[in-house]
């Protein structure tokens, strides 16, 4: 099974959902005994919904600020999500290069590649949620030595990937003759999405190592990003049209704009035991951005799609208590842009 970087350009924009996993406080209020059972339903929502991939977080601490409520450890979840879905394929946004050594990742994602009957999507970036590096004992450097991380991680990850027996030597890892066995099952290797809007060394990396990247949180910020990257494109001697361009909205779908009005005022009450204030405000101006009927979304989208975005992944904030928005943005939504 071969992995699609050009698909964009023939089918129209793509689209991937995030399953409920407790870092975004998702789960808050169901049991744990049957917290696994509602992530699976959901992911099997997703895939019968027909959305291309599904995708998880890779954080330990909740957000918008750390609690104690749960938070599902991302690669954990691919493994189980692998046996637990039959088609849909799986993505991180994105995996922390510093959190787990590079050629330890390699092999676990090419032995979940081999388990998914080669399903898997490599999300990768520099890492930024310092409370967490703090909390789990990593050290915290400053971005050029986070982002320089990622770099010999993707450069090890591909070879490990692609090579019988790695030997690397770079300035924050070393390797002394790396077998990864079994290979991924996608060729050339698994698809690697460099996620991340750095303009001088993030969108470099992605320039010379990705399949897909992933940044801009607003529509002027994905174009001025979209042009950074093809300026790094020319520079290092990549095809910038052949990078497949991603971002990720906060969705609100509903059938009317009261629905709407309805939905927002929930995510709120749901949020408000954890934050209050300026930051509750800002949690629903977020959801916002992205929330109206499906006539509504699809308008939102479609300028996205002129600027190029290939790729989008959508999260809904009620799924694990209902998937009906869910379901309805990949009914009446996802047809109007693929």
């Amino acid at each position: 099974m071969g992995h699609r970087t050009r698909a964009a350009t023939v089918e129209g924009m793509r689209f991937g959902c995030f399953v409920p996993q407790g870092w975004r406080l998702d789960l808050v209020g169901i049991p744990v005994a049957d917290q696994w059972d509602t992530v699976t339903t959901v992911a099997r929502t997703i895939e019968s919904a027909g959305y291309e991939s599904l995708w998880v977080y890779d954080h330990f601490h909740t957000v918008p600020v750390p609690t104690q409520e749960v938070t599902y450890e991302a690669w954990t979840l691919m493994a189980a999500l692998a046996v637990a879905t039959d088609t849909v394929r799986l993505g991180q946004m994105c995996t922390c290069a510093a959190y787990r050594p590079p050629a330890y990742l390699a092999k676990v994602a090419a032995d979940i590649d081999v388990i998914s009957g080669g399903r898997l999507e490599m999300g990768i970036g520099a890492g930024w949620y310092e409370h967490e590096y703090v909390g789990y004992g990593y050290e915290f450097p400053r971005p050029s030595v986070r982002i320089g991380m990622l770099d010999e991680t993707v450069q090890i990850m591909k070879r490990m990937w692609t090579e019988d027996e790695v030997r690397f030597e770079g300035r924050h890892y070393t390797l002394g003759g790396a077998i990864c066995r079994p290979k991924p099952i996608q060729e050339p290797h698994i698809p690697v999405w460099v996620a991340g809007g750095g303009e001088q060394l993030t969108l470099r990396v992605a320039a010379r190592y990705a399949d897909y990247t992933n940044f801009g949180a607003t529509l002027e910020e994905f174009r001025r990003k979209s042009e950074v990257l093809a300026r790094h494109c020319r520079e290092v001697g990549t095809d910038f049209d052949r990078i497949v361009r991603s971002s990720n909205f906060n969705v609100v779908c509903e059938e009317s704009e009261a629905a709407v009005e309805d939905r927002i005022a929930w995510i709120v009450d749901h949020y408000r035991p954890f934050v209050e204030g300026d930051r509750l405000a800002q949690i629903e101006a977020m959801f916002r951005q992205m929330a109206g009927t499906p006539e509504q979304l699809v308008h939102r989208l479609r300028p996205w799609a002129d600027a190029g975005l290939g790729y989008a992944i959508v999260y809904f904030a009620e799924a694990a208590y209902d998937t009906s928005g869910l379901e309805r943005f990949a009914r009446e939504v996802v047809p109007a842009l693929r």
